[in-house]
């Protein structure tokens, strides 16, 4: 049976601690924060970050340059036999892209997987990847099953601000005064490669209440209905407000009784793009091998 090496980058929310512990090899995603470079979760904390973003830093995303991915790699191959690599969404990054470019040198021993996800469900992935990889599959089996099972997921974000999205050229900003004068939480939808508009809440209850309706519907429609197996992975991810966000899984629990949920910051490449004060909510189908 081949050695695998599982790696993401820190758009799945995995930290560098986890990654060590759970045997996930975690790339940092860099940033540019008023012309410095930093690398999430090694020189660059969610509490900076936000402290930054709040005082008006100018920040801007980044791909892993093409060294620090293949230097991961080549180390990583002295002790494995094969690489699945689980870069976030092609639709928000070209990072999955380039890594599919870097692999064609690596005679097959690198599998990259574009699944399409990102933050907790792309968390998801990585784990599933643990389980299929000591399960006997290879790279390339697990890069398929990946692939094949990447609308197998949801995640609704609602935004607390539109001023991000407008200072990003996301919105016009006429849009952006009218949302914030009417006070409107606009709710995101990721599923497949884009992030897309989904739905405009008035209040923040009504924005929750949105998602967790959107979730069971998913899970009724999409993923085989609310079995007694629990065979959904429920997830809820957000910016900076952790106390917001344990609030929300007290009310997600109510909704969804006897499911595990679980709880991760959001990544800082969306985060930068949607500014603090969101909420998500996030679904995943179990898979099975």
């Amino acid at each position: 049976m081949s050695k695998i090496a599982i790696v993401t980058d820190s758009n799945s929310g995995i930290t560098q601690t986890e990654g060590a512990r759970r045997g996930i090899h975690v790339l940092p995603m860099p940033f540019m924060i008023d012309e410095v470079t930093y690398y999430e979760d090694i020189d660059l904390t969610q509490e900076q970050f936000y402290e930054k973003l709040k005082s008006g830093a100018n920040i801007a995303t980044s791909q892993p340059s093409p060294d620090s991915v293949t230097s991961l790699w080549d180390k990583l191959l002295q002790e494995y036999d094969e690489i699945v690599h689980i870069p976030m969404s092609s639709g928000l990054s070209g990072s999955c892209q380039s890594a599919m470019a870097f692999a064609a040198d690596y005679d097959g021993r690198v599998q990259v997987v574009n699944n399409q996800r990102i933050s907790v469900t792309q968390r998801q992935s990585a784990l599933d990847a643990l389980q299929l990889a000591a399960a006997g599959k290879d790279a390339a089996q697990i890069k398929e099953f990946l692939e094949n099972d990447k609308f197998n997921s949801s995640i609704y974000i609602m935004l607390d601000t539109l001023y991000y999205l407008k200072k990003g050229g996301r919105i016009t900003p006429a849009a952006a005064a009218i949302g914030t004068m009417l006070r409107l939480k606009p709710v995101l939808t990721i599923q497949g490669e884009k992030l897309d508009a989904f739905a405009k809440a008035r209040t923040t209850s009504q924005g929750k209440t949105m998602m967790i309706n959107a979730i069971k519907k998913d899970i009724n429609e999409r993923f085989g209905g609310m079995t007694e197996d629990k065979h959904i992975w429920l997830q809820i991810a957000y910016t900076h407000d952790r106390a917001a966000a344990e609030q929300f899984r007290t009310e997600v629990e109510a909704e969804f009784p006897g499911y595990d949920i679980h709880i991760d910051p959001l990544s800082l490449s969306v985060a930068c793009h949607i500014g603090p004060g969101a909420l998500a909510l996030a679904c995943c189908k179990k898979i099975t091998v």
